[in-house]
């Protein structure tokens, strides 16, 4: 079966992701900012939706699940851990999971930091990591829940996918993330183009998701946090990698 990931804008900076089955004019949706877009969407196309998988449960990733369901009937998937917090499951799932949707399998990580019930949705099938608020775009989710060393190790987790993974993250945040990326590594020449690249496509207003996980690992300073190159930059030399994580998170949350 042929499957496409299509990125649908949401309110403000977030986004939705639709894994289409072109035949069978099926899909999965991984989170619900809101529900007239992604109507819109799966009416336009024909699409029938089957399932929403959901990666936390702040309001901007399930706000549309309720008119979703309503419409059309689709299952919803979700931590176990948040299950009092989230939309009412068909599914419940935790880390190390592997469960089969409409022919595709999922690998489920626990992702706790920026909520302590954070998943991501893993389908090497299609090559495709559904991060929501933890791996970004040249960032991580700000930690309202969890720790720096939850997310630290939660980051480590994916870092270790296979580099051509595509990674669909949760918002539009990428320019501000590579700004602060420069300021963290101002010698990064990985980093320098990969802003321009990000111009070029925020002019004309496409996504920058989803981004290459090979391209997160030389340019995201999160992920680079046990490099001695990071750790000089930031006069932490000698310092372990959480050690330095925690002040770059610190940092960002200042920037």
């Amino acid at each position: 079966m042929n499957y496409i990931v299509e990125t649908l804008p949401c309110l403000s900076d977030n986004y939705a992701f639709l894994i289409i089955e072109e035949e069978q004019k099926k899909a999965m949706l991984v989170d619900a900012p809101e529900s007239g877009s992604i109507m819109d969407y799966l009416d336009t196309n024909g699409l029938k939706l089957d399932y929403i998988l959901l990666t936390h449960h702040h309001d901007d990733h399930i706000l549309g699940v309720s008119d979703l369901v309503k419409t059309y009937g689709c299952k919803v998937v979700g931590a176990s851990e948040d299950e009092q917090r989230l939309p009412e499951l068909n599914m419940q799932v935790k880390g190390e999971d592997r469960i089969k949707l409409s022919n595709l399998t999922f690998e489920i990580f626990d992702v706790p930091g920026h909520t302590v019930g954070h998943i991501a949705f893993y389908c090497e099938e299609i090559g495709a990591l559904f991060s929501g608020d933890s791996l970004m775009a040249m960032g991580c989710g700000r930690l309202f829940e969890g720790t720096p060393k939850q997310m630290w190790e939660s980051l480590k987790k994916l870092m270790i996918l296979d580099p051509k993974t595509k990674i669909y993250s949760g918002h539009e945040y990428t320019e501000n993330n590579a700004r602060f990326c420069l300021t963290i590594e101002p010698e990064n020449e990985n980093i320098k183009l990969r802003i321009e690249e990000i111009k070029k496509l925020r002019s004309t207003n496409t996504p920058t998701i989803p981004s290459l996980l090979s391209d997160e690992l030389i340019t995201n300073s999160f992920l680079r946090a046990d490099l001695d190159e990071v750790k000089e930059s930031l006069n932490l030399d000698g310092h372990d990698a959480l050690e330095v994580f925690t002040e770059i998170r610190k940092r960002k949350d200042n920037f």
